[in-house]
């Protein structure tokens, strides 16, 4: 559905049951939504399918349909309850066969945890890359070393595809991370784990704005400065 469509992954939000401490999740995912989050993912690994896919089908009915709901892991259950998308890890189905059977107006989106990687993925028919873990985190201990901010600049540098970034973030790394040039940020504790959703994502939400301003200002600066040496 929004496959062509111009994605906003500046402040995505992968869910977790665990971390939301038995707090209502459709209501924290609102609430998330009402502070800025622009793409919610239900990622659910310890729950069984046919929860999962009421879960999938009742947070499709509750959020707004500018807001695409992906999917992870499980293409059955993003087909069956009409989701925006798809996430998929190294280890999930090949990105090829999940377009081929979710259609071209799907989004589908890949992890991605290493250079190799990333070169292989620059050619598949997806939508973003995810890099994983920018930094240590105790929410994703499956994945391989942090990227750090020095990893990030050299995946901008090597793929045109939009990048979204996960592990370890919070408001006191969310600038600097921006400044790398990725398009946005997925956080998982960061809003779930947090007393005030709706607050923890209107915070984050304009510490990306302000973080995608000053690079504008910057990269303006620079052209007028370099325009000026040129006269």
């Amino acid at each position: 559905m929004k496959g062509n469509r111009l994605l906003d992954l500046s402040l995505y939000l992968v869910t977790d049951q665990k971390l939301a401490e038995n707090r209502d999740l459709i209501d924290l995912i609102l609430k998330a939504i009402r502070g800025g989050v622009t793409a919610v993912q239900l990622r659910e690994k310890d729950i069984p399918a046919r929860e999962f896919y009421q879960l999938a089908l009742q947070v499709r009915k509750a959020i707004p349909r500018e807001i695409p709901l992906i999917i992870n892991d499980r293409l059955d259950i993003a087909l069956a309850a009409g989701a925006d998308g798809l996430h998929l890890g190294q280890a999930d189905l090949p990105a090829g066969i999940a377009r081929q059977h979710f259609g071209p107006q799907a989004i589908i989106g890949l992890s991605i945890e290493n250079i190799q990687q990333l070169k292989e993925a620059r050619h598949l028919p997806v939508n973003y890359l995810a890099i994983s873990p920018v930094f240590p985190t105790p929410t994703k201990a499956d994945t391989g070393p942090a990227w750090g901010l020095a990893g990030l600049k050299t995946a901008r540098q090597l793929t045109d595809l939009p990048l979204v970034v996960i592990g370890g973030l919070n408001e006191r790394n969310a600038a600097t991370v921006m400044e790398t040039g990725v398009d946005g940020l997925a956080v998982v504790s960061a809003i779930c784990s947090q007393p005030d959703p709706e607050r923890a994502a209107r915070r984050l939400k304009s510490i990306i704005t302000e973080a995608r301003k000053n690079k504008h200002n910057r990269l303006i600066f620079s052209s007028g400065k370099s325009r000026k040496n040129e006269d």
